[in-house]
């Protein structure tokens, strides 16, 4: 702890959050837990809430914080001192843009652009004085990751927002998003950055990367770190800590894809909390064309071999115990025998959920229903494998295994429906399945193209979870 938290400072049960036992249990978080409070600490609850105050009343904040199992309760209409806060915005022509995003954030905000090395330096240099932000020029060609930290260099304040030039932001957004840091221990807080397509007759995929954007991480806010429900947040928007940026030396230059991902994984390692929330909206451009939506779900696969490199199997694109992968595989096959295996797994999985319950609870009933619930997410691990991890070994081998055919087909059916859920309002299924099997087979190319390039299997490569599911397992990772 760097800093107890303030007083004033609330924090809430997340929504996902199970209250049992008379609210003396709670169970939820990622990695699943639960929590049994005492006597003393139920005293600082008031309708799920927990208002610091005292000694006590900030250590049960704090502990629900740290296991992800509460959300803060930012005041009403505040927004954050517009002093504290400077604003880097990254940029290589997109003059357009730029000028769209600093008519949302100036005169409130002071705006740092760093120019790329653009090819048209003076149009974007115009828009900058236009609007009074300040410009810092580049003559060679960096990144993002190292256009930001230029521009992180000339930052005095003490947080650093760093928002792409194709993004959409309101300056009382991020006004209102520093108030996280209220919590001296957050080291980064990031929006939902929300995809943006042409108002008039957008064509099909760019609805889909509108409503499905991988920049769009869902609607409930939560901490974020590797392994957790929220892994990781796109740099298109982030407010950070600048001691904590720059204690960690900044974006990794070397990176020019999956830069943002090693950030918020160092700051975590280095102690720092890191948090998202959705309640908070950017919006992102959607792509205009099919070959560049295509070509950037691509460069997002290919970084995951450097960062693979970097942060070992914490990039794996799944995480099991042995319980719940034979059972998810059994689920897929289909055979005779599947019934049985699912059946062995999820008496398994309930008996070891129902020892770790704390005592007082009605154990039984919801260790079955935690141990349904880890195997639903394991199918959908194993789905993803199929269709978008591993599709290049799939698509060979389909040909010669009608059962492969058939888990297949059932992959495909669970993975669309319940993906498509969210956003059944917003598209088509028709629309949206075409558009998430595109967006599996380019990422997964993107994922073995890395891997070749850098000689190493790893990202590939599931993590097996030597420890007994759910409520210390990692059955909620997003693969």
């Amino acid at each position: 702890m760097k800093a107890g938290l303030p007083d004033g400072f609330r924090v809430r049960l997340r929504d996902d959050v199970r209250v049992v036992d008379s609210g003396r249990v709670v169970v939820g978080g990622a990695p699943m837990r639960a929590l049994r409070f005492s006597a003393e600490a139920m005293k600082v609850f008031c309708c799920g809430i927990v208002e610091v105050r005292d000694g006590a009343s900030q250590l049960v904040a704090d502990r629900l914080l740290a296991t992800d199992l509460g959300v803060p309760l930012l005041p009403d209409g505040a927004v954050s001192d517009s002093s504290e806060l400077t604003v880097v915005i990254p940029a290589r022509d997109r003059a357009g843009e730029l000028d769209r995003l600093l008519g949302g954030l100036r005169p409130e905000l002071r705006c740092l652009v760093v120019d790329d090395a653009s090819t048209d330096p003076s149009a974007l240099a115009s828009v900058v004085a236009r609007h009074g932000a300040q410009l810092v020029a580049l003559h060679e060609n960096l990144g993002p990751a190292g256009a930001r930290n230029a521009g992180l260099a000339h930052v005095d304040t003490p947080l650093v927002a760093f928002v792409d030039s194709d993004v959409t932001a309101d300056a009382r957004v991020l006004r209102r998003l520093a108030l996280h840091f209220a919590d001296p221990d957050l080291g980064l807080v990031a929006p939902l950055v929300k995809g943006q397509s042409r108002p008039v007759d957008p064509p099909w995929f760019e609805r889909y990367d509108a409503v499905a954007s991988s920049l769009d991480l869902g609607g409930k806010p939560s901490g974020v770190r590797p392994g957790g429900a929220v892994a990781w947040v796109p740099s298109a928007c982030i407010i950070a800590r600048t001691m904590a940026v720059a204690e960690i030396g900044g974006f990794d230059e070397t990176m020019r894809i999956g830069e943002d991902v090693d950030l918020v994984w160092r700051l975590v390692q280095r102690g720092w909390r890191a948090r998202y929330d959705p309640d908070q909206v950017v919006e992102h451009q959607a792509r205009s064309s099919l070959r560049s939506w295509l070509a950037r779900k691509f460069d997002y696969g290919t970084g995951g071999a450097p960062l693979a490199a970097r942060h070992g199997d914490l990039v794996a694109p799944a995480a099991f115990t042995i319980t719940y992968a034979a059972a998810a595989l059994a689920v897929l096959a289909q055979r005779r025998w599947s019934p049985a295996v699912v059946a062995a797994a999820l008496a398994h999985a309930t008996w070891v959920v129902h020892r770790k319950l704390p005592a007082g609870c009605d154990r039984g009933r919801l260790a079955v229903r935690l141990a349904v619930e880890g195997l639903g997410w394991a199918v959908r691990q194993e789905s993803g494998l199929m269709l978008r991890h591993w599709w290049p070994l799939t698509a060979a081998a389909l040909p010669f295994s009608r059962r492969l055919r058939r888990a297949v087909a059932v992959a495909v059916v669970v993975d669309t429906l319940v993906s498509h859920g969210r956003h059944r309002r917003e598209i088509g299924l028709g629309s949206y399945a075409a558009g998430r099997r595109l967006d599996d087979l380019a990422y997964g190319a993107g994922l073995w193209a890395g891997a070749v390039r850098g000689r190493s299997t790893r990202v590939l490569l599931p993590r097996m979870v030597h420890r007994d599911p759910p409520l210390k397992g990692d059955t909620r990772r997003e693969g």
